[in-house]
């Protein structure tokens, strides 16, 4: 040994020890290094509903990219990956997994619908994974509770209660529904009958379609033969439309009403002249009208990220990206799967410009917001 130094066999036993006690928790933390944090994303980036998926992920990496360039948090960029499950729940799985075992994420990020985000549970379950931030609002995904599920969107039992008090208030008392063959679709049909029921009334009539399909013609006639007033919708946007398209060729002169997982700007491209006075129930603010400070905010980030089509989903994926950021701020360097869900359960009535998000050890439903949209000519919304 060198002159000056003399180790003893007990000191050099110590030495891993004492190694391992200095060293940063985050450092056995998958997705996490000095400089940088991974975050993964599953969601539909191709088929029917690719356009939900994209423009999630557009407002998240909007509010990312931004918070990059002014250092990240506690000097971590946030890197986003994704991968494509295309709305298809054993894709959902498989690409979870990946995520988790493959690319070694931190955290799950901006799912995209309720039978792939339940066919995921299970591996998000195993891996002790947080997910923040799920487009969809199915009572199945919050019930019974589980910690590793943060929603940021109110429920469909919400929305669905906004559609059917609007529509008692107006006297309207014949409501039909046509929904998606699938949990999505039963989520949605079990709101509008809760709904209904509290006021003692039943769907008069009802109409289903098989998940990435537009056969509606076996519904169009169920639903048409029931004579409703007002139709809710409880599927995908291109099924969704070429029901309102069928109806409407039929001579159907009743008001058709959406939840907000159709895709609002999707739904009225699809069905351009004919989205007229179609309604949309929304869970994020009206995106289009910088009249509360995180929508002015969201729109001068899109803008800087290249992006100039503000919509409602990137509206939802830039508040996801907001909560996930201020989960990470109060976790703190010291940066866990675990310091970070307790970040996001210690914010209570956080007021991100106007939109409040409340977590507790006890309950993960972050928002209760509803408003109402109506699609006008030339598929402008308003509200």
């Amino acid at each position: 040994m060198s002159q000056g130094f003399s180790w003893n066999r007990r000191q050099l036993i110590a030495l891993p020890v004492a190694m391992a006690l200095g060293r940063s928790a985050w450092a056995d933390s998958p997705g996490v290094g000095e400089r940088e944090v991974l975050l993964g994303q599953f969601a539909a980036l191709s088929g029917p509903a690719a356009q939900l998926g994209l423009r999630l992920q557009a407002g998240m990496k909007a509010w990312f990219q931004h918070v990059n360039a002014a250092g990240g948090v506690a000097g971590r960029a946030i890197r986003l990956v994704a991968r494509d499950d295309g709305y298809e729940p054993e894709r959902a799985l498989a690409a979870a997994k990946g995520l988790i075992q493959e690319d070694r994420v931190f955290a799950l990020v901006g799912s995209v619908g309720t039978p792939t985000t339940l066919a995921a549970v299970p591996a998000i379950n195993e891996a002790g994974i947080p997910l923040v931030g799920m487009f969809t609002g199915a009572q199945a995904l919050r019930e019974p509770f589980n910690r590793n599920l943060f929603h940021v969107r109110a429920s469909y039992f919400d929305e669905t209660e906004r559609i059917v008090q609007h529509l008692t208030t107006l006297g309207v008392k014949k409501i039909g529904v046509f929904y998606q063959n699938d949990s999505y679709g039963q989520a949605g049909l079990t709101g509008v009958r809760n709904a209904l029921q509290r006021r003692k009334m039943e769907p008069v009539g009802l109409g289903t379609v098989e998940r990435n399909s537009v056969d509606v013609s076996k519904a169009l006639d169920s639903l048409l033969k029931a004579q409703p007033e007002a139709i809710v919708q409880i599927s995908a946007y291109k099924s969704c439309a070429a029901f309102i398209k069928a109806a409407r060729a039929k001579g159907y002169g009743g008001q058709f009403f959406n939840v907000s997982f159709v895709g609002s700007k999707a739904l009225a491209d699809e069905l351009g002249d004919a989205g007229a006075g179609v309604v949309v129930s929304q869970v994020v603010p009206f995106p289009f009208q910088p009249a509360m400070p995180v929508v002015r905010d969201y729109q001068a980030h899109m803008v800087a990220a290249g992006d100039k089509e503000f919509d409602f989903s990137s509206m939802e994926g830039y508040l996801i990206a907001r909560v996930v950021t201020d989960g990470l701020k109060r976790a703190g360097k010291n940066l866990t799967r675990e310091s970070f869900v307790a970040g996001l359960e210690s914010m209570r009535e956080v007021d991100i410009g106007g939109f409040k998000v409340s977590f507790t050890p006890q309950n993960h439903e972050g928002s209760k917001y509803t408003d109402l949209t109506i699609i006008a000519r030339g598929g402008k919304f308003m509200h």
